[in-house]
């Protein structure tokens, strides 16, 4: 029967080197966030329900139109981040791989297509 103490335990294993970074971005994304969807809830409130032409002339503008695509790129980027972490925390093997790759892979696809859709109302 083996005796470890905690330190024992963990000695060996090393760090992942990357903790403190992705902390930083999180909470940089998080604030800017932070103050970007109260931004969006006020510029899209106004148009919520109007007619297309209405929604067309107010995304021609350019402070909704910047306001809407700053969203839809930091809400996907801070997304993917951290759904990242939660599938390297609970999801092993091979299928840790795959999943990161497709959730990688769809946040981009999201945020493309958002940003998509924001250029052909504002152009």
């Amino acid at each position: 029967m083996a005796y470890l103490t905690d330190r024992k335990r963990a000695q060996g294993m090393g760090s992942a080197k990357t903790g403190t970074g992705h902390h930083w971005y999180m909470m940089v994304s998080s604030v800017g966030l932070a103050i970007l969807i109260p931004l969006f809830i006020f510029t899209f409130g106004p148009v919520l329900g109007s007619s297309y032409e209405e929604v067309i002339a107010y995304f021609a503008r350019p402070f909704p139109a910047i306001v809407a695509g700053l969203t839809i790129v930091a809400s996907m980027m801070h997304f993917k981040s951290g759904v990242q972490t939660l599938i390297e925390d609970y999801v092993h093997g091979t299928a840790k791989k795959v999943t990161i790759i497709l959730m990688i892979c769809l946040s981009y696809a999201i945020a493309a297509t958002g940003l998509f859709a924001i250029a052909r109302l504002a152009l």
